[in-house]
C-alpha cells in the first residue's frame, strides 16, 4: 500500500526516521520500475537542528523545498557527485526531512544492477545514500516530486523490525554540528549488509 500524505505530515521526525525503516521506496522511469527496502535512515529536525540545510531558517532556491508539507522528495548533490534523496516530513514551514541512507534491493535488480556495475549480492551497491540514490535512479530530476505520485513513492508492506535490531546511532558526517552531531538520529537495521558504515552499535 503506497504511503499516503498524512503519513508523512507527522511532525516527529525522528519517530518517522524509525518508522521509515522496512518500508519500501519506489522509482519508475521510463518502463522501468525498481525498489529497495529501506534499511537506515537519518532524521532533520529543521531550523533548530544544526545539521539541517535549514538550520536557522535559512531559506535558499535549494532549501526552499523542505518548507512543503510533508511527502515531497528533497533530492541535493553532494560533493558535486552523488546525489542524495530526503523525504519532507512534518507540516508546511516546519522544515523536517529524513534522509534515506541505505536500501536493500527488492525490484528491477537486473536493472539496479547495470546502474551500479555490481551484483546486488554485493553490499556495497546500495548502501550509503549516494550508493542508494543511484541504483534507484534517483537524481536532481526528482527533486520535488510528489510521493504519492507515480514517478516516486514509498509502500508499506508490512516489513517490521523487532526494536532489538534496530540500531540508533549518531549520524554520520556532521561533525560541523558540534554538539548536535552527537545526538542518536541515525537508525539502521542491525545486520543488513546494505547499511553504510560504521555498522556496528
Amino acid at each position: 500500500m503506497k504511503l499516503k500524505a498524512e503519513y508523512y505530515q507527522n511532525e516527529d521526525v525522528v519517530s518517522l526516521a524509525k518508522d521509515l525503516l522496512g518500508k519500501v521506496l519506489y522509482t519508475k522511469i521510463g518502463d522501468e520500475i525498481t525498489a529497495g527496502i529501506i534499511v537506515e535512515t537519518e532524521a532533520y529536525f529543521g531550523i533548530k537542528d544544526k545539521a539541517s540545510h535549514a538550520y536557522g531558517g535559512r531559506r535558499t532556491n535549494r532549501t526552499e523545498i523542505m518548507y512543503s508539507a510533508g511527502g515531497i522528495a528533497y533530492v541535493y548533490l553532494c560533493y558535486g557527485m552523488h546525489h542524495l534523496f530526503n523525504v519532507v516530513t512534518s507540516v508546511k514551514d516546519d522544515p523536517h526531512a529524513v534522509l534515506i541512507r541505505g536500501v536493500e534491493p527488492l525490484v528491477g535488480i537486473d536493472i539496479i544492477e547495470q546502474r551500479r556495475n555490481m551484483l546486488h549480492t554485493k553490499g556495497a551497491i546500495s548502501a550509503g545514500p549516494g550508493s542508494a540514490a543511484k541504483a534507484l535512479g534517483i537524481d536532481k530530476t526528482f527533486n520535488a516530486k510528489n510521493l504519492s505520485d507515480d514517478e516516486i513513492w514509498i509502500e508499506d508492506h508490512g516489513i517490521r523490525y523487532a526494536e532489538k535490531n534496530i540500531a540508533a546511532t549518531p549520524r554520520v558526517g556532521i561533525a560541523y554540528a558540534k554538539e548536535h552531531a552527537l545526538l542518536p538520529w541515525r537508525f539502521f537495521v542491525k545486520g543488513s549488509k546494505y547499511v553504510s558504515k560504521p555498522n556496528k552499535v
